[in-house]
């Protein structure tokens, strides 16, 4: 029976390693730019033809926003101290522009950073753990049931944490869409939601560099035969965005932005239309 549950392991291995051989090397770009395998009808990127539509909207809250609390600030003298100076309020103006429409451009100096970070991450720790896949399994079917069970527990913590590669990716496309919205919270002296949405957005670059990191630690530690090793390695490398959240804490109340900005911006185009009717 033993041998039976060993010969299975064995089998379901080396089905496993055909498709986990090439996974890690292109772990890093295709979180950093999930788009480029999800692309439209006609071929172009479903980022930059989301991210367009988000701009417009964006666009249109900021100046909405800035028109809203100079009014009130300077005319109805309800919110905010009337006798600041505009200039700071001009420059957080120019600021939320500035990064809306530049974004594309900044994030790909992070993803630069990020790979870069990645590779030379991955070169120091792949000079000791560059194995042969195939070696590692004909080693665990001499070795018992016990370690083919460790074997499988690893494979199966290997894809989920290649299912976890692609949400990261995933996080990141829909990050990368939304930050024009965002940027309206820039107009806010505490810079609003833009704060807790840029928190989110290194969080989950730096998920990225440490998963796939401990990933290759894991794999090189399992393919060493050092079992429990590269099983907790592969574990922490899936509990990863949980041990971040714990030291890079996103303030509360932060989410609601956007959706008060809008709201606020629709009521200040209620209310210069109803200075337009009574003219």
């Amino acid at each position: 029976m033993e041998i039976i549950l060993v010969l299975l392991i064995i089998a379901i291995l080396n089905g496993a390693i055909i498709l986990i051989d090439e996974m890690l090397e292109g772990l890093v770009p295709m979180a950093l730019y999930a788009d480029q395998y999800m692309t439209a009808t006609d071929g172009e990127s479903m980022v930059e033809v989301l991210f367009q539509i988000l701009l417009g909207v964006g666009v249109s809250l900021i100046i909405l926003k800035f028109l809203k609390k100079g009014f009130e600030c300077y005319v109805l003298w309800t919110d905010g101290d009337p006798d600041a100076d505009p200039t700071n309020l001009v420059i957080r103006f120019i600021q939320a522009m500035v990064v809306a429409v530049s974004f594309p451009v900044m994030y790909g100096w992070l993803a630069e950073i990020v790979e870069s970070l990645s590779d030379q991450l991955l070169e120091a720790i792949g000079a000791s753990t560059d194995y042969d896949w195939q070696t590692w399994v004909t080693g665990i079917s001499s070795l018992g049931i016990v370690t083919a069970i460790f074997g499988l527990i690893f494979i199966i913590c290997y894809f989920l944490l290649y299912f976890q590669f692609l949400m990261r990716g995933l996080e990141l496309m829909i990050l990368r869409i939304g930050v024009p919205v965002a940027c309206a919270g820039l107009l806010d002296n505490d810079k609003g939601v833009f704060k807790s949405y840029m928190k989110k957005f290194f969080q989950t670059a730096l998920a990225v560099i440490i998963q796939i990191c401990l990933c290759k630690l894991g794999v090189g530690m399992m393919l060493n035969m050092h079992c429990f090793w590269g099983i907790a390695c592969m574990i922490l490398a899936i509990k990863t965005p949980k041990f971040l959240s714990e030291f890079l804490l996103i303030t509360e109340g932060g989410g609601s932005g956007v959706i008060n900005n809008a709201y606020q911006s629709v009521r200040l185009v209620q209310m210069i239309q109803k200075i337009q009717k009574i003219r």
